[in-house]
């Protein structure tokens, strides 16, 4: 549900606007606006946290209600008659839309945080990252033959019609066992479950709690650097990613279409393949090992590829960079995930897990931006040479944090894994 829409509008429709000759800036800033509420999510993990008690479970009502309302945003695409000419009202509508969606993604995030075991979180990283990738696959590649071939009303109801279909199967999954279907407006202890009566005994936090040691997670020195490493991670691929799009369709003159079907196609088989191998092998070799290698790789292609831009014109090579770009964006998240979920304080799991998520989306909204105003006066490859050095700095900053941490956990007096 978040995949769709976001490969959509991200891909396919900027791209779209890219080859029917929108300035990048306005593209940039586009994208800006459609990934600004995620930039935001903070404000929702409190009260995520506070207000858990329901018969439904801890955390679904957040999920399908935020799912629900998704969808009816998702309807409001159809009054958008030309992409093009109304892009500030398309933008905002999808604005609109992720403001629901980054409600969902903080619920989830919540829920894997207290439901999952942390021997298992890197598989299950895995497997939700692998569900937005493939999600993203179908919203760049499908919507971008859709929005060609049968115009964006079509495009837009189709896109409705996933979510309303996503929101009613996700409303008959429990989140536990015992747990309802339907909210319960009475209160009977006599017929209450098992699930239920524990949830009442959930302590009830205050919000001056709350931020008190959502603050103390926050501000911890390891926190603070294991986390600006992987912002800077992050805001170094989405640097490339729209530079690169951007080189291919307007300078290199690929179809906007051929860019987004393969983004969405081979570069989503093998994000979700390198994805899934990446949460087993997180589990095994511990997440933190795997970020530091992840991170490497990463500096290492983004310096390589720009320094080889002279051969970009050759569509076997450009090709191969496009698909190994996509590759890097969830081998970052399948390792970085687990070592921010580790790192979380224990009662506000859900506030800081988001808040964290929060600032890796306006990482990539930043990069967008940042790169599309920069398109106007330096190239794709400087671009992408900035962004090596980035996410050189990311690598040594993470490496260095985790020796220096190894013996001894800061926050629990745990070890390090």
């Amino acid at each position: 549900m978040q995949g769709i829409p976001a490969g959509f509008s991200l891909t396919a429709l900027a791209n779209y606007l890219t080859a029917e000759g929108v300035k990048p800036s306005v593209v940039g800033s586009f994208a800006a606006i459609v990934g600004l509420p995620w930039a935001f999510q903070f404000v929702w993990g409190p009260l995520i946290d506070r207000y858990q008690g329901s018969p439904m479970g801890r955390r679904k009502p957040w999920v399908v209600g935020a799912q629900f309302l998704a969808f009816l945003a998702s309807l409001s695409l159809l009054f958008v008659h030309n992409p093009v000419t109304q892009i500030t009202t398309l933008a905002w509508l999808f604005f609109a839309h992720s403001i629901f969606a980054a409600v969902q993604d903080a619920s989830v995030d919540a829920m894997a945080i207290t439901v999952i075991a942390e021997d298992e979180r890197g598989r299950v990283n895995a497997f939700m990252r692998a569900g937005f990738l493939i999600g993203t696959g179908v919203g760049a590649a499908i919507f971008s033959q859709l929005l060609r071939k049968y115009g964006f009303f079509n495009a837009a109801l189709s896109q409705s019609l996933c979510l309303l279909t996503l929101t009613v199967i996700t409303f008959f999954i429990r989140e536990q066992p015992g747990d309802q279907l339907l909210p319960s407006f009475t209160r009977s202890s006599a017929t209450a479950k098992p699930n239920s009566v524990k949830r009442a005994t959930l302590p009830e936090h205050n919000f001056k709690w709350l931020f008190t040691e959502l603050f103390k997670g926050l501000f911890a020195t390891r926190s603070l650097l294991l986390f600006g490493a992987i912002v800077a991670a992050y805001v170094s691929i989405s640097l490339f990613s729209r530079a690169y799009s951007y080189q291919l369709i307007r300078v290199l003159g690929w179809a906007d279409t051929s860019v987004s079907v393969l983004t969405g196609t081979y570069g989503m088989l093998v994000a979700t393949g390198a994805a899934l191998m990446g949460g087993y092998i997180a589990d095994r070799i511990s997440p933190r090992r795997l970020l530091v290698v992840v991170l490497t790789v990463v500096a290492v292609y983004l310096i390589c590829f720009n320094s080889l831009a002279t051969y970009w014109t050759q569509r076997p090579v450009a090709q191969t960079g496009l698909v190994t770009l996509y590759f890097m964006d969830p081998c970052i998240s399948v390792a970085a995930m687990p070592v921010l979920m580790a790192i979380c304080r224990k009662g506000v799991e859900g506030s800081q897990f988001t808040t964290y998520m929060a600032f890796v989306n306006l990482s990539d909204i930043l990069g967008s931006y940042v790169s599309g105003h920069a398109l106007d006066y330096i190239s794709a490859p400087t671009i992408g040479l900035l962004a090596g050095g980035l996410a050189t700095v990311a690598a040594i900053t993470i490496f260095l944090t985790v020796r220096h941490y190894r013996p001894r956990d800061a926050t629990d007096g745990q070890p390090l894994r």
